[in-house]
């Protein structure tokens, strides 16, 4: 039987977010039936929801970090059981056969990933569904090889973000190599940024954060940064010149990156987490002068989410948030333009 989902969707660029109505399918033998407690709200949602990338299918339910606990389970599944608590993060199918997926780096599948909202989805058609619908919702049906299980010792609100914030900070740390004795800049302070700072800390670096005021000064103090830099200083932007061996850079609006990139030490990378939707000038001979790099990072594979998700829990890490009722969604998406929350909004599904 289909079940019956409550949700808010957008149903057009220029207008708000409004309740909505629409069908999940029911589990076959490998899905997994999870009641969505909390999903957070992330700036790809807001770009999606305005179309801003020119491909959005309306009506659509944005929402890619959830966070519930499974109500049915099927006939195949092992991994987990009716009560679990559990997440879906960016994605909920991919190929399972070209080469990044056979390396558990599935968000990077050679025909594309199935993105938990806004994908074909052919699984979706006995219930008339043609495109995937996300988390501002309050149930999904999700295959049991793209579910990760949340630990015990993270609260689920808290949890939400980290299946895009935390996973998508996390990748790129790891694969660049940080550690003890390496020195990361992160870009903003926002619902990646903060992330940032906090598990790269307890990997061991020495954290500095670069923003455009003093505001969130105290804050990147106590997240683990040892050191904080207003990129307009020109003086301490020269004095910080070739110091870093990695920039995390999660701004997701059009920003001055070229001075940023001789703060790179030789062979470091700057890696772009924003999803900007335009161009970002960067100059050759900054570049080459120093074998630096200028890179991008996609969320990660189902596995490192497990592994990040045990990482935060080991080392009591869990995203800032403000929870808020669905309604409040619309309210959420222009303060959040306005950069105006610290650091991840969450809906609270159970006040849909």
């Amino acid at each position: 039987m289909p079940i019956a989902t409550r949700a808010f969707a957008a149903v057009a660029a220029d207008k708000p977010l409004e309740p909505y109505g629409f069908d999940r399918r029911d589990p076959g033998p490998d899905d997994v039936a999870i009641e969505i407690k909390f999903c957070g709200v992330c700036h790809s949602d807001l770009h999606i929801a305005h179309n801003d990338l020119g491909t959005t299918r309306y009506p659509i339910v944005p929402g890619h970090e959830i966070a519930g606990v499974v109500t049915a389970v099927g006939s195949n599944v092992s991994r987990f059981k009716e009560g679990d608590r559990v997440g879906v993060g960016c994605m909920v199918d991919s190929c399972r056969q070209c080469q990044p997926c056979l390396a558990g780096e599935e968000q990077y599948c050679v025909p594309g990933m199935t993105q938990t909202y806004g994908s074909p989805d052919p699984k979706g058609a006995e219930v008339g569904q043609k495109v995937t619908q996300g988390g501002y919702s309050d149930r999904i049906t999700v295959d049991q090889n793209y579910v990760v299980t949340i630990p015990d010792s993270i609260p689920l609100d808290a949890a939400a973000p980290l299946l895009c914030a935390g996973i998508t900070t996390y990748s790129p740390l790891k694969h660049w190599k940080v550690g003890p004795g390496s020195k990361v800049a992160v870009i903003g302070l926002g619902g990646l940024g903060h992330m940032a700072v906090k598990q790269a800390a307890a990997m061991g670096a020495e954290v500095t954060v670069l923003s455009t005021s003093d505001r969130k000064k105290a804050d990147a103090e106590r997240m683990g940064a040892k050191h904080f830099l207003i990129n307009s200083d020109k003086a301490a932007m020269a004095a910080a010149a070739e110091k870093f061996d990695l920039i995390i850079n999660t701004v997701s609006a059009t920003h001055e990156i070229a001075s940023h990139v001789q703060l790179l030490a030789k062979d470091g990378t700057m890696v772009m987490l924003g999803l900007t939707t335009e161009g970002l000038p960067v100059y050759a001979m900054g570049l080459l002068w120093r074998r630096r790099s200028v890179a991008g990072s996609l969320i990660g594979g189902i596995r490192e989410t497990q592994e990040m998700l045990d990482f935060c829990a080991e080392h009591g890490l869990a995203c800032d948030i403000e929870v808020i009722a669905p309604s409040q969604i619309n309210e959420a998406y222009v303060r959040m333009e306005k950069s105006d929350v610290r650091y991840r909004f969450v809906l609270d599904m159970a006040q849909l």
